[in-house]
């Protein structure tokens, strides 16, 4: 008698991985990073899909199947840096110890000084202008804002119950956007670095002040 044979065991869906979708992240990724290095460094009007696409490494077509517009492209890829960057920003917050206001501080002003925030303001500048543009970008900003406020009360430990906290941590961020736009001309560290500190003095002072 012939014994029944076993069917070949099926690996879990889970251990399953399609190379074409590998790939196709990969190629996504590449365009996202390359869009963020060309709008940063060229701005808007040099930054055209093919130029993104050859700095990616990738043709014209395949830029074109991921992002159908140079206005999907760009608003893409600074969402996907800025979450990026939140990621590891919010990656203070599983220390055990709590993060101090000056290095709270530190982090996030580098938000505003970096590559991120000048390819961002290159698409606030043309958004101003361009309707088609202009509602995507408000509403990509105003959610980055939301994110970067709640993420600094938390590092912070900020409680905005208390009058002057939600205040005091607005105006810090501000205060870093400002050192971003300054430094897109020169980068003056020394007086930034000042500046932070004193920032982190008046934060710290303002959180700790008695209810």
């Amino acid at each position: 008698m012939t014994p029944a044979r076993t069917p070949p065991s099926t690996p879990p869906r889970t251990a399953l991985r399609d190379p074409k979708q590998d790939r196709s992240r990969a190629t996504r990724r590449r365009l996202l990073e390359a869009a963020v290095a060309c709008l940063a460094e060229h701005g808007w009007t040099r930054s055209t899909v093919a130029v993104v696409a050859e700095r990616a490494g990738v043709s014209r077509g395949a830029a074109q199947h991921h992002f159908p517009t140079r206005e999907d492209l760009f608003t893409a890829a600074v969402e996907h840096v800025a979450t990026e960057r939140s990621a590891a920003v919010r990656a203070l917050l599983s220390q055990e110890r709590p993060a101090r206001a000056a290095d709270v501080v530190e982090v996030l002003v580098d938000l505003y000084t970096g590559p991120l925030f000048r390819a961002a303001l290159q698409l606030w500048v043309v958004a101003s202008y361009e309707e088609q543009l202009g509602a995507r970008v408000a509403a990509l900003e105003t959610r980055i804002g939301r994110e970067t406020h709640r993420m600094a009360v938390e590092l912070l430990g900020a409680d905005e119950s208390v009058p002057g906290v939600r205040e005091s941590v607005q105006g810090f961020l501000d205060m870093a956007r400002g050192l971003g736009l300054a430094n897109l001309l020169t980068d003056d560290r020394a007086r930034r670095d000042r500046v932070v500190a004193q920032w982190a003095r008046i934060l710290d002072g303002a959180l700790r002040a008695p209810n």
